[in-house]
């Protein structure tokens, strides 16, 4: 019968070189399931693919097929590094049992990126006997093996492991690895986490010029929801603008009500960044923040007003319109610039007339332009 076997192997090559036409996809991947143990010789010398896009299909396909498990348990040991690494990939993907002592010894061995996949693997798995070999890669000396380690952990969402992540957190050289155990710990969203990423959100590492990077943090303590609210509230108070700043972004972005009144106090900040962001976060909580806003507008300090009016427009409130027309009586130039550029954003046509105005006044070219630019936007 080695014939029939044949001609099903061919037939699996066949079937497989269309997973990466969108249009064949579907069928061809069904077809290759109904071959079953027949395919997966095929699809398994198809994981030293160069093309990506063929990848995954492949690996989903063998993560499918049980009788896969054996040939792809001896590759983990075998194979080149690359496919080792694929292979781990489709453990984390089947979730197959079988693999974990494999999985195991991948975490201990030569290769950086078959050890790698694997801590991802055995996280995905759940498989806590990974939980002590995982906390030691924390310390491997290879950057991505790291990173693996850091996500890995935080599939446990195990408090015991989060004092080691925040090590790495706040001490390791690399900013990846460390927005890796940012992430780690923000996917756990177990409250036990907080005081670790708010230890992170103080230090100073974050604060200068890496705004885009501390991203992730962001993006972790907002994950906590409503337990980081409070410890926000109180880093709104922090000696650190940097740090009263980013308790603000992310306040803002949670959107707790409790912390619209400290986010009303962070408007009179006199770091500008911290009264400006604060700003930009009452936005997210609608008319609720419209009172508020409209009261910093009578605040001496220019910029503080500035800050209001730049963002009374994404308020939706139809207050709003008739406030810029007042703000248009500010002694200070600067202010009614924004308010312009206000108007232009609101597109309330009870504004339009004082744009018109604006602009037919040729004997300022500055405001001229702004109220030109402003009316263009009401289209």
């Amino acid at each position: 019968m080695d014939w029939l076997t044949g001609g099903k192997q061919a037939e699996a090559k066949r079937l497989i070189a269309q997973l990466v036409d969108s249009t064949k996809r579907e069928q061809a991947a069904r077809d290759l399931l109904g071959l079953g143990a027949d395919a997966v010789p095929a699809l398994v010398e198809a994981l030293q693919t160069k093309d990506l896009s063929l990848l995954p299909p492949v690996q989903h396909l063998l993560a499918r097929i049980p009788s896969a498990s054996p040939t792809l348990i001896k590759l983990l040991s075998t194979a080149h590094p690359l496919i080792r690494g694929r292979v781990a990939e489709i453990f984390g993907i089947s979730k197959d049992r079988s693999a974990v002592p494999a999985l195991l010894d991948a975490l201990s061995g030569e290769y950086f990126t078959v050890r790698a996949r694997a801590g991802i693997a055995l996280g995905r798995m759940g498989e806590t006997k990974a939980i002590e070999p995982l906390l030691k890669l924390l310390k491997d000396r290879e950057d991505e093996v790291r990173i693996a380690a850091c996500l890995a952990l935080g599939f446990f969402k195990d408090p015991s492991t989060f004092d080691e992540i925040t090590t790495v957190l706040l001490d390791d050289p690399k900013i990846e690895v460390r927005q890796a155990a940012a992430m780690a710990l923000g996917n756990t969203q177990h409250p036990k986490a907080v005081p670790y990423l708010m230890e992170a959100l103080r230090d100073p590492f974050w604060w200068y010029e890496r705004e885009t990077q501390a991203g992730d943090l962001f993006s972790a303590i907002e994950k906590m929801g409503a337990t980081a609210v409070e410890p926000l509230i109180e880093a709104l108070k922090d000696n650190e603008g940097a740090v009263r700043k980013y308790a603000a972004l992310v306040l803002g972005r949670i959107g707790d009500p409790r912390a619209i009144e400290p986010l009303g106090m962070a408007l009179y900040d006199l770091h500008h960044d911290v009264g400006r962001t604060a700003a930009e976060a009452l936005v997210n909580f609608g008319a609720a923040s419209f009172e508020i806003l409209v009261e910093a507008l009578d605040h001496p300090e220019m910029w503080i007003r500035i800050h209001s009016v730049d963002v009374l427009p994404k308020v939706k409130e139809p207050r709003v319109g008739l406030v810029l027309l007042e703000m248009w009586k500010d002694p200070e130039r600067e202010v009614r610039k924004h308010v312009i550029q206000a108007m232009g954003e609101l597109k309330d046509p009870r504004t339009l007339p004082i744009l018109q105005e604006i602009m037919n006044n040729r004997a300022d070219r500055e405001f001229h332009a702004l109220a030109k630019e402003a009316i263009a936007h009401f289209g």
